[in-house]
């Protein structure tokens, strides 16, 4: 392993001292012997699935998901009691050298993983296995501060104190190449044209196994189809809250691997897989809720946005520069975000208006009250998706507390608009680290411990990839996403 940097690190202990981004009572672990009753419930329920072990899975600040599994007889001590995960993981690069931040980081420490025993399903694409998303605590049983789904779920709880939730989802685009030598450049089981019912017919069976393995997973797939590069194609699923649509999305991008690998393919999330090429999106979609009410549709504001929707949404585009930090992690990122791709490069709002980095969706005439959202399209799959979904809730939510009101719509094409019109968004990791330590907004709820290893993180990729050109930084990110 490599390291970088040279600071001392240390962990912070969350329970004598939070601090910024103090953690609320939702995320607090509940009694042992509820969880243990609870886990022997799930074992009986995946033992009559044939499941013979678990994964755990957590996304670092690098965006990689990392993972410990247990056998199935061990899930009721890992229920209870955890399972060892290092702090260290924190500050993992994409390549997985390890840098350091002035609160987390170093050879020592422990923590304990948790499985979300709400969200564990056995996996079709891999008989005998299930998966849950971990929530990561200290040994004396405290939140740990750095951890990433606690952030999205301290978020949730603080839409909920105001009467608020959130119903969000996370497009997935991937790339599917034949296997080969990881060095080589892609090869793809398909040369259809976009979006063309060609490519759909060359892997017809790998598609509908895909559709097969998330339906028997109980996820609602809502659409899948063939996107515009060689061998890419887009899969949307139902939406539901914050912390549950970031869990989906590790899972979906899981599945996929998996039915790929049974097909002897392979399959790229990264942001850019090919140069020159358009790259794969996170859209993250998202749209306010109180009491019932879709926020988004019904109010007075822009397109029957209410007050507090125009609010939310407005903080949300004002942030988006410091967002980039946490939606587009990884320096290839800025490789797929520019202008006239469809990939939000500018920082303006339209209504479905692909061009801006904040799209407004308001749906078929008659179902608005249910569809209307928001799309933020600057986003992309290298992104901790816990991350994403609990930034774009404080910044929303922060919009929301100033009453914030929407800047004139942008209609068309910003890059044609003349020079200065309409901002770009950060065209490098360095432009939006810089934003990123401006935002007390993020500082506030993210909190010191997870902030720092995020700005660690960033800073170090951004150092390891500066001097690198744009085909070796694709060549040493395609297949890390």
């Amino acid at each position: 392993m490599t390291t970088i940097g040279s600071v001392t690190a240390r962990v912070a202990d969350p329970v004598e001292g939070p601090g910024r981004g103090a953690l609320a009572p939702a995320v607090a672990l509940p009694p042992r012997a509820e969880r243990a009753e609870r886990a022997e419930e799930a074992a009986d329920r995946l033992r009559a699935s044939a499941v013979e072990v678990v994964a755990v899975t957590w996304v670092d600040n690098a965006g990689i998901t990392r993972v410990k599994a247990v056998p199935l007889g061990g899930l009721v001590h890992a229920a209870e009691w955890g399972v060892g995960a290092a702090p260290c993981f924190d500050v993992f690069l994409a390549d997985d050298s390890i840098t350091t931040s002035p609160i987390i980081g170093g050879p020592t420490g422990d923590l304990r993983l948790y499985p979300d025993l709400d969200r564990i399903v056995p996996l079709a694409a891999q008989p005998g296995w299930a998966w849950a998303p971990g929530d990561r605590h200290t040994q004396a049983g405290g939140p740990h501060p750095g951890c990433q789904r606690l952030f999205a779920r301290r978020m949730e709880a603080a839409a909920a104190a105001r009467g608020l939730s959130l119903k969000a989802g996370i497009e997935v685009e991937w790339v599917v190449a034949l296997d080969g030598p990881p060095q080589e450049a892609p090869q793809y089981p398909t040369y259809g044209p976009a979006y063309g019912m060609h490519r759909l017919t060359d892997l017809s069976d790998y598609l509908r196994d895909v559709v097969r393995a998330l339906g028997e997973q109980g996820l609602g797939v809502l659409q899948i189809h063939p996107e515009y590069a060689p061998g890419q194609f887009e899969v949307s699923v139902a939406p539901e809250g914050p912390v549950g649509a970031a869990d989906t999305a590790v899972l979906v991008r899981h599945t996929i691997r998996a039915v790929s690998a049974k097909h002897g393919l392979r399959a790229s999330f990264a942001p850019v897989v090919e140069p020159d090429g358009v790259g794969n999106g996170g859209h993250l979609h998202f749209s306010l809720w109180r009491d019932g009410r879709n926020l988004g549709h019904g109010g007075p504001g822009p397109h029957g946005l209410t007050a507090e929707a125009e609010g939310f949404v407005a903080g949300v585009l004002e942030a988006l520069p410091e967002l980039l930090v946490l939606g587009c992690s990884s320096p290839a990122g800025y490789l797929r975000l520019v202008p006239q791709r469809w990939a939000g490069a500018y920082r303006c709002w339209g209504l479905e208006n692909r061009e801006a980095a904040l799209r407004l969706v308001t749906g078929s005439t008659g179902e608005r009250a249910a569809t209307a959202n928001a799309e933020v399209k600057c986003f992309d799959a290298s992104a901790n998706p816990y991350l994403a979904v609990g930034a774009v809730l404080a910044a929303g939510l922060a919009g929301l507390e100033q009453c914030r009101s929407l800047p004139p719509e942008f209609t068309g094409d910003p890059a044609a608009a003349e020079p200065g019109t309409v901002p770009r968004l950060p065209q490098s990791p360095a432009e939006a680290i810089a934003a990123y330590e401006r935002s007390a907004v993020l500082r506030e709820a993210l909190g010191d411990p997870l902030y720092q290893a995020v700005l660690a993180v960033r800073r170090a990729e951004a150092e390891q990839y500066a001097a690198v050109g744009p085909e070796e930084l694709i060549a040493a990110t395609r297949w890390r996403y």
